[in-house]
């Protein structure tokens, strides 16, 4: 039996121990070696292309989901990389262009500005107001999304110029407002901003409080701000650039309120001077945007011209009478709102690049990053060949695949727009601004913990993306408002069918037309991927959401309550019924997209992607188990086979993300070599 050291011994062995360390640490000799150091056993980085391989036409899928515009593009990419002004970097062996984000707020803006006029003279912008037919719109969409991967307040302090001010102009205005403004904003002689918000007042634009007067003695309409909470605020441009604004006032003609108008007002003078009877604040530093100077503005007795009220829904005479062919007051207004249909369908598509920016930067990462070993002493596994990390990532890349098909059916119907498709539009939009910029905002979450503390880094895009893209699930319509107009709609198509006796028609609810699907009390995998079992699952939702929502909104009038209050009290179901349309919407532009390609591998994974998008669908919505559509065991055998497509589309994932056709510069260092990108070579000293 061995014996135990003494007290006396263990003390002894102490003192020596400490006094070697401290013999170490005050000797210096070995912490300078001779040669710089050397990684002999330490991790390299290995691209994933040489191990994964390109299953289906990269170039083939892009085009697909693309869909138009694809040399332009390439050269709007190639424009931004030439020029100083993005803020070229070398990480890693690669180039690449981001903002600097450590400038302050101001020189953002100058920075925004100055990239502006770079685009301007290189002809990006032209055609954006004068260019007629859908080529020309769709040429302007594609740019925006270019645009938006670079910087979001690029985008936006564009789309504010172009699209609401440049938009309202168009939408609002007759020949004379045209020759007289659109060149001069397509060439920014003139610099727009849109006046709608409030204080008091975002998603309920009827509610306004700044008021115009006409004045028939001068011709002239007087605005004022007659209150705090009626002073406009966010307004993108105000607090240092723009000239001019389109105000949204309410317009009081002889004592009576004809409802909310639109007028052109200039706030700065040539020389960036503020015009008088105006005053302009800045609105701050916020979370995102600084690129972009929002401010809020103050109307003192601001005197226009009778010309300028823009009069493509109603006019006022030289002698004060109010003209307008649109009689019902409701319709009147929503003519106002044509504009904002442009900016939720540029949102929304938007929000689709942004998510392909997160996954191609955290699924590129996930193929090169490895972390524990499942054997011992065996290598280090890479992130993505985890189930689990497939679980967190590929169930987005189908929905961004599903989402980008939404995205183009949208752009598609709107440069195609006719007065008749108008109400379509706007539904349609609003579905889809609320269901893509949701999607997006968890895309980048994921995203950003999936890449772990290097999330967190400024130039790796993705966490900073998260406080620049907040933004989008409230402007141009708060996502939760939209959704209940979405529910509102189908309610009223709904309520009129069954009034009248008719077939539905149009928002794809002719399905409605057909007996009820039936789901099988059992699945097979098979079965599960079937599109018939796919779109049956979607209507089925759909269908019996709309009939509960119809139900509910009845009862509660039917107790005397009124219909806004029904509304109300509804929300839950309305919520449910708006994501309902928006799933079956998205999917059954997947499908369309899919049916027209020739059998062979790019249609196969195609099917994965669809059959994805569609289970993850039934497994998150609570909808399917909690009105029975599924039973328990077949909620489980979806997740089930959720494990399995995760698995089928790993082989697939670099090609998947390298199909977005965004260029490397437009990707964070830790999408390729972040070893090199991260040495102390690489530092500045």
């Amino acid at each position: 039996m061995a014996s135990s050291s003494s007290p006396s011994s263990t003390s002894i062995d102490r003192v020596t121990f400490r006094t070697r360390v401290l013999a170490r640490h005050f000797d210096q000799s070995d912490l300078n070696p001779p040669h710089s150091l050397q990684s002999s056993v330490c991790l390299s980085y290995s691209p994933p292309e040489l191990s994964e391989g390109f299953e289906f036409n990269i170039h083939e899928m892009r085009k697909l989901i693309d869909g138009h515009n694809l040399g332009d593009r390439d050269w709007l990419f190639g424009l931004m990389k030439q020029s100083k002004l993005f803020c070229p970097r070398e990480r890693g062996g690669r180039v690449f262009v981001s903002p600097d984000y450590n400038q302050s707020m101001e020189q953002q803006r100058e920075m925004t500005m100055r990239r502006v006029f770079y685009l301007l003279e290189r002809g990006v912008f032209q055609g954006f107001l004068t260019g007629k037919g859908p080529e020309a719109e769709l040429r302007k969409l594609a740019f925006f999304e270019v645009l938006a991967i670079f910087d979001h307040s690029l985008g936006i302090k564009i789309g504010v110029h172009f699209m609401l001010w440049g938009g309202a102009i168009q939408f609002f205005g007759t020949k004379h407002h045209h020759e007289k403004w659109l060149r001069d904003t397509e060439e920014y002689v003139v610099k727009g901003c849109f006046a709608m918000t409030e204080l008091g007042h975002g998603s309920n634009v009827r509610g306004i409080e700044t008021v115009a007067t006409y004045d028939s003695r001068n011709g002239e309409f007087v605005i004022n701000t007659p209150c705090e909470s009626a002073q406009k605020y966010w307004i993108g441009g105000a607090a240092n650039h723009a000239t001019h604004t389109v105000v949204f006032s309410q317009l009081n003609m002889n004592g009576s309120n004809q409802g909310v108008h639109a007028f052109i007002v200039q706030i700065r003078d040539g020389n960036g001077n503020i015009c008088q009877n105006v005053r302009i604040a800045d609105c701050g530093h916020k979370i995102g945007l600084n690129g972009v100077d929002n401010g809020r503005i103050w109307f003192d007795n601001v005197r226009v011209p009778r010309e300028n009220l823009l009069n493509s829904v109603a006019d006022v005479s030289l002698d004060g009478q109010y003209v307008s062919e649109i009689k019902d007051p409701d319709q009147r207004f929503a003519a106002f709102l044509a504009p904002l249909t442009s900016g939720r369908v540029n949102i929304a598509a938007t929000a689709v690049y942004i998510s392909k920016v997160s996954l191609a930067i955290a699924i590129r990462y996930s193929l090169t990053r490895r972390a524990f070993s499942v054997t011992p002493k065996g290598p280090e596994v890479l992130l993505l060949d985890y189930p689990s990390h497939q679980r967190r990532l590929l169930p987005l890349l189908a929905k961004t695949y599903a989402m980008s098909f939404a995205a183009l059916y949208l752009k598609t119907i709107y440069v195609k727009r006719t007065p008749d498709s108008n109400k379509t539009i706007h539904i349609i939009s609003s579905a889809l601004k609320a269901t893509l910029t949701w999607h997006n905002m968890r895309t980048l979450q994921e995203c950003r913990e999936a890449c772990g503390g290097q999330g967190l880094l400024t130039e790796n895009l993705i966490g900073h993306l998260k406080g620049e893209y907040d933004v989008q699930s409230t402007f141009e319509g708060d996502n939760n408002v939209l959704m209940q107009q979405v529910s509102k709609a189908l309610l009223a198509e709904y309520v009129a069918a069954k009034k009248k006796n008719r077939a539905f028609s149009g928002l794809g609810l002719e399905h409605m037309n057909k007996s009820c699907p039936i789901i099988p009390s059992e699945f097979t995998s098979s079965t599960l991927r079937s599109i018939q079992l796919q779109i049956d699952a979607f209507c089925l939702r759909e269908r019996d959401l709309l009939s509960r929502f119809a139900s509910e909104v009845s009862e509660h009038q039917a107790r005397g309550q009124s219909k806004e209050y029904a509304f109300f009290m509804s929300y839950q179901l309305a919520e449910d019924l708006g994501k309902a349309f928006s799933e079956r919407t998205i999917f059954q532009t997947f499908i369309e997209a899919e049916a027209v390609l020739p059998s062979g591998s790019l249609k196969n994974v195609l099917g994965l992607l669809r059959s994805m998008y569609a289970l993850i669908s039934l497994e998150e919505d609570a909808s399917f188990l909690r009105y029975g559509y599924l039973s328990p065991d077949n909620a489980a055998s979806v997740r089930k086979e959720v494990t399995r497509l995760c698995s089928e589309l790993r082989p697939h994932a670099l090609a998947l993300v390298t199909s977005f056709g965004i260029p490397d510069a437009f990707l964070g260092p830790i999408a390729y070599n972040w070893i090199e990108a991260n040495s102390w070579s690489s530092v500045e000293h």
